[in-house]
């Protein structure tokens, strides 16, 4: 299929595949999974990420674009696993990223696209006792399954009807966002995450 006859979803996702591969091969070599630590690394490279979303997901236009998307934002979800496990955000000198215009869509894919590949992380969240209820919360399924959400979230990106200028701001906005994961969860792995101190009273 030609790049003319890609839709806009399909764009991305040709577009980020090495990218994304990248994240993943990365992501696993941190063993996240292998103790709590170092699952706590990735629960504040997780923060960081989800937290330059929240106002993404809130954009009132936005909204009004793609019906109901203030209610995937995953940035709440985050912090609940972070309480849960006594984690507080990381202290590393990496300046937030804000995303405009049309570069967000391309933030909303790589943050939608997680969701999907977050099916593997979720199994391995269980090898330490992790649950959709404790500790991967955000890990967990969209009620409507995975792969059903997935492909209404790339119908919703598809009627967008951007230009081709904002189609290609939004796939740098995907580069972005994940050169932005990727660069924090690698400063964030050099430290030991940061426990929150029991309440001994």
């Amino acid at each position: 299929m030609s790049n003319q006859e890609q839709t806009f979803s399909e764009k991305l996702k040709s577009h980020s595949r090495k990218t994304h591969d990248s994240v993943d091969e990365l992501v696993m070599s941190m063993q996240p999974f292998a103790n709590t630590e170092n699952y706590g690394k990735f629960l504040q490279a997780q923060h960081e990420f989800h937290e330059t979303l929240r106002p993404i997901y809130l954009d009132d236009k936005i909204n009004q674009r793609m019906n109901n998307i203030a209610e995937l934002g995953r940035a709440d979800r985050v912090l609940q696993d972070m309480k849960a496990l006594n984690v507080e955000p990381a202290k590393i000198d990496v300046a937030r990223q804000n995303p405009q215009g049309a570069k967000r869509f391309g933030w909303l894919y790589c943050a939608e696209g997680s969701n999907v590949g977050a099916a593997i992380l979720y199994k391995h969240a269980g090898k330490i006792e992790l649950t959709d209820e404790h500790g991967a919360v955000h890990l967990a399924a969209h009620p409507d399954g995975r792969m059903r959400h997935w492909r209404d979230f790339k119908g919703k990106l598809d009627n967008l009807n951007l230009t081709e200028e904002e189609k290609q701001e939004a796939l740098e906005g995907a580069d972005d966002a994940f050169a932005y994961f990727k660069r924090d969860y690698k400063i964030n792995c050099v430290n030991p995450p940061t426990q929150k101190k029991e309440n001994t009273a």
